[in-house]
């Protein structure tokens, strides 16, 4: 009466390898969860990284939009630029066709965050500009 019988001991050891076995199931199928969810976020990191290089970094917008303004097409259409601490803004308040689309053409091909950009046509010639970009 005082001795365990075998099979009660082998009944149990095979209850708990069920009960391990599916914890070990659930463990495996929660770390594929885990990688794929890993990997999406490497995904998005690393498109996030691309954009702050290409729209982040201040002092080199700076230059690339005074390089921009220091071309020969543009230098004589008075082009206004007003450096505030989240950007910049660039005003003209007469601008031919050509310098215009001079500007439009480096600024919009360019890696700018233009955040407003408002043109009015003043005759079939010229026009006004008024554009934010920010850093």
């Amino acid at each position: 009466m005082n001795r365990v019988n075998p099979a009660h001991i082998a009944i149990l050891l095979l209850a708990f390898m069920a009960f391990f076995t599916f914890k070990l199931s659930g463990a495996k199928a929660e770390l594929a969860n885990e990688q794929a969810l890993y990997q999406e976020t490497l995904d998005v990191s690393t498109q996030l990284k691309g954009l702050i290089l290409a729209y982040g970094d201040k002092d080199s917008v700076k230059k690339s939009i005074k390089r921009v303004l220091d071309q020969s097409s543009l230098k004589s259409a008075n082009i206004e630029e007003k450096t505030s601490a989240s950007g910049v803004v660039l005003s003209a308040p007469s601008l031919d066709k050509i310098a215009l689309d001079s500007l439009l053409s480096k600024i919009l091909n360019g890696s700018y965050n233009v955040a407003s950009l408002e043109i009015k046509r003043i005759n079939d010639e010229r026009a006004s500009l008024e554009m934010e970009i920010k850093w």
